[in-house]
C-alpha cells in the first residue's frame, strides 16, 4: 500500500457545527441523523482500536460531512456506500466528501 499525503489546505476532518443548520421541518431528517452519527463519535468510537477506519477522514466524518452537505438521504446513502468499502481489501487513503 503506497502512502497517500494529504494536502495541508485541507481540514475534512473538521466537522461543519450543527448550529449552522436552520431548525426547520426540512432540515429535520437530517438533524436527527447528524445527531446519531454524533452519538456514534462519542459513545461508540472511542471504545475501538485506533486506526480502525481504513480512510480519512474517518468513516463516522465522511457521513456526517455528507448528511450535512445532501441530507438525509443523498448523505446516508453515500456513507453507506463509503462503509462497504471500508474492509481489509480495500487500501483506504484520503476519500473527502465530493
Amino acid at each position: 500500500m503506497t502512502e497517500q499525503t494529504i494536502p495541508v489546505t485541507e481540514h475534512n476532518h473538521i466537522d461543519p457545527p450543527l448550529k449552522d443548520l436552520p431548525i426547520t421541518l426540512k432540515n429535520f431528517p437530517r438533524l436527527v441523523v447528524l445527531l446519531l452519527i454524533r452519538a456514534y463519535q462519542i459513545v461508540v468510537s472511542p471504545t475501538l482500536p485506533p486506526n480502525t477506519c481504513r480512510y480519512y477522514p474517518t468513516c463516522s466524518h465522511y457521513g456526517y460531512q455528507a448528511v450535512y452537505k445532501y441530507g438525509a438521504i443523498k448523505g446516508s446513502w453515500m456513507a453507506f456506500k463509503r462503509i462497504l468499502r471500508c474492509n481489509p481489501f480495500n487500501p483506504g487513503g484520503y476519500d473527502p466528501v465530493p
